[in-house]
């Protein structure tokens, strides 16, 4: 085939999605007998960029508009002014972002992508494509309708109508594994050697696991990534101990949100406010041991993982047992398989009736019905299975398509200043209910809130967050209702160490919860800061203003406070403040800022709205879903 067939997809993705739908992107290609290349972002040379004939980009959007970590080093060299705009005439390209219009900033990245290639010069082949969660299939509502008029494009570029579909005979074609797996004879490993807890050995075991995955994918290396390589998993963590888990909330409140604290030992570990704690969930060994069960997996069998395509003399790690594979490396606990999952499932399904839906399930006409019976009941790789009890997966199928099992991340809810060798979290214990009233719970959230002082050891590590404390000189705005309030209350400790031997500006502390008797979190500490001339308090220009929605007949939000103290607001902006604003992705940012809207305006000053102050780096919004 030669150079003029291939295809580049880059991808960035925080969650996977944008990676499934690069990787769906490359099978299509190939079956189109194309030369696909995938690849994500930061793995990917940007000044290789102009070389390329046709390129097409996947990228997700993250929170309000944020890229994903992958992409920051290439959308910076984007940016690089000394580029020309004729740098990309010969490239061809198409823009496919993932979203969520519950969003302020739906599909942003993929919006300035798509700006700022067409300013380089490159050419704009098909319409852009903005799958969004809002939809009642998913992304994969715009998804489908934009890869037809894709392929059409590309077509067009190559001038190869023999190209335009795959034959019938290979559409349902199994396409070949990404892995092969390799059975070792036992032997007793000595990589865990020297280490002096279970939770160390354990670490140690699945991080080898992870690696292998990574060797064998092609990702091993360290991307070069800008931030201090935020989310990147350290090799070697901190392990904290537990020393209080604390119930926040009235045990007659809905929600169970927790206080944590992690004692840091002698680890010498360092964070800042605004900076997020990482950790790795552990998944329950019940949930382990169904599925491997239901796999036909051999617990203690040592296995590699390798690349189909492995030469002889292919190195990786040590093997590593299928149950530590299964532990470290799949999400089989929380996480919905991908539609590509029920394709290659059709394949190796025995029974006619089970292999005809899944069959249905692949296709754009069954697109809604597996959405609703998948994504929307969130059911797991094992409730899948065995709703399909003839199929029976290879192992190396298993490793490329369950989902990944990914850390989380937490803001930290404490000072390093207030708490010399400590590490708090505020969270919130995930559950809900699914439209077929199945009873959920997030996997990490549950799993910490069973941790106690006598087994809570946790392999933990510290990265960047969003959220920034200025210096002790700029005066603070903070929006944080319920858990938003997490981050706030680092900054606020911070600032109240700092206070004891210097001035510091003043801080307003706009908090909500639907009740004061119940959900009213961290009451006493913003209360103690609040008087005696402490940093939230009126005497020193500041002030602590809560908002209980549920404890009158009118619903009363963290907005509708904020109106209500619009000359004080105004000042402490007209003096510099920084505003920031953290919680739940719902209504309230959007609230939130319609609210600081109504004040420049009622001031006659333009200068003070959320977008300008944005542009100054004065109002920052960090939200999750």
């Amino acid at each position: 085939m030669d150079r003029r067939a291939r295809i580049l997809v880059l991808y960035a993705s925080q969650t996977g999605n944008a990676e499934d739908v690069a990787e769906r992107i490359g099978r299509e290609a190939a079956r189109r007998a194309y030369l696909p290349q995938v690849m994500s972002m930061d793995r990917y040379d940007p000044r290789q960029l102009a070389s390329e004939n046709a390129v097409i980009f996947v990228a997700s959007t993250t929170g309000q508009g944020d890229k994903p970590d992958t992409m920051k080093r290439f959308w910076k060299f984007l940016l690089n002014s000394s580029l020309s705009k004729r740098w990309l005439e010969n490239v061809n390209y198409a823009v496919f972002g993932l979203g969520d219009s519950g969003y302020q900033k739906f599909n942003f990245v993929a919006l300035k992508l798509d700006r700022r290639l067409a300013d380089l010069g490159a050419k704009s082949i098909v319409y852009r494509g903005l799958g969004d969660d809002q939809h009642r299939s998913g992304y994969e509502g715009a998804l489908d309708p934009w890869l037809t008029s894709l392929w059409s494009a590309v077509r067009g570029i190559y001038g190869r109508e023999e190209a335009s579909e795959p034959a019938n005979d290979t559409a349902w074609q199994l396409d070949p594994p990404k892995y092969k797996i390799v059975y070792h004879q036992p032997h007793i490993s000595s990589v865990a050697e020297g280490y002096s807890t279970d939770v160390q050995r354990k670490w140690i075991e699945h991080d080898r696991a992870r690696t292998m995955i990574e060797v064998a994918s092609g990702s091993f290396n360290p991307p070069i990534a800008d931030d201090k390589n935020f989310g990147r998993v350290p090799n070697n963590p901190v392990f904290a101990q537990v020393i209080k888990n604390m119930r926040l909330t009235d045990t007659s409140h809905e929600q169970d949100v927790r206080h944590l604290e992690f004692d840091l030992g002698g680890s010498g570990l360092e964070y800042a406010p605004g900076d997020v704690l990482g950790v790795f969930p552990a998944q329950s060994e019940e949930a382990v041991s169904r599925f491997m069960e239901r796999c036909g997996l051999d617990e203690p069998a040592l296995v590699s993982v390798e690349p189909a395509n492995a030469v002889e003399g292919y190195q990786n790690v040590a093997p590593v047992t299928l149950r530590t594979l299964v532990e470290a490396v799949m999400d089989v606990s929380s996480a919905s398989p991908r539609r590509y999952f029920f394709e290659v499932m059709m394949h190796f399904a025995e029974a006619e009736h089970e292999k005809e839906r899944l069959q249905y399930f692949a296709t754009s006409e069954g697109r809604d019905d597996l959405y609703n019976y998948n994504q929307r009941e969130r059911r797991t790789v094992t409730e899948v299975l065995e709703d399909f009890p003839s199929v029976r997966l290879p192992l190396e199928w298993l490793v490329q398509l369950v989902p990944r099992l990914r850390p989380r991340y937490f803001s930290i809810s404490s000072s390093l200043k207030a708490h010399p060798n400590e590490i708090h979290l505020t969270m919130a214990v995930v559950q809900w209910t699914t439209p077929f009233k199945r009873k959920r719970q997030g996997l990490c959230s549950t799993w910490l809130a069973q941790l106690d002082s006598k087994t809570g050891v946790v392999p933990v590590w510290v990265t960047k967050g969003i959220l920034k404390l200025p210096r002790p000189s700029v005066p603070l705005i903070l929006v944080g209702p319920g858990t938003g309030c997490a981050p706030f209350r680092a900054f606020i400790e911070e600032r109240a160490a700092i206070a004891a031997s210097q001035p510091v500006a003043p801080i307003l502390f706009f908090f909500g919860c639907r009740y004061s008797a119940k959900d009213f979190l961290y009451k006493e500490q913003w209360q103690a800061f609040a008087q005696d001339r402490g940093v939230l308090s009126q005497e020193n220009g500041g002030g602590f203003f809560v908002a209980f929605s549920r404890d009158q007949p009118r619903k009363i939000y963290v907005q509708h406070r904020i109106r209500e103290q619009s000359k004080l607001v105004y000042k402490l902006i007209e003096d510099g403040a920084a505003i920031f604003v953290s919680g739940s992705a719902d209504k309230m940012p959007a609230d939130v800022a319609q609210a600081f809207d109504e004040i420049a305006a009622e001031m006659g000053d333009p200068r003070a709205a959320p977008k300008k102050l944005e542009a100054l780096g004065r109002y920052v919004v960090e939200v999750w879903t």
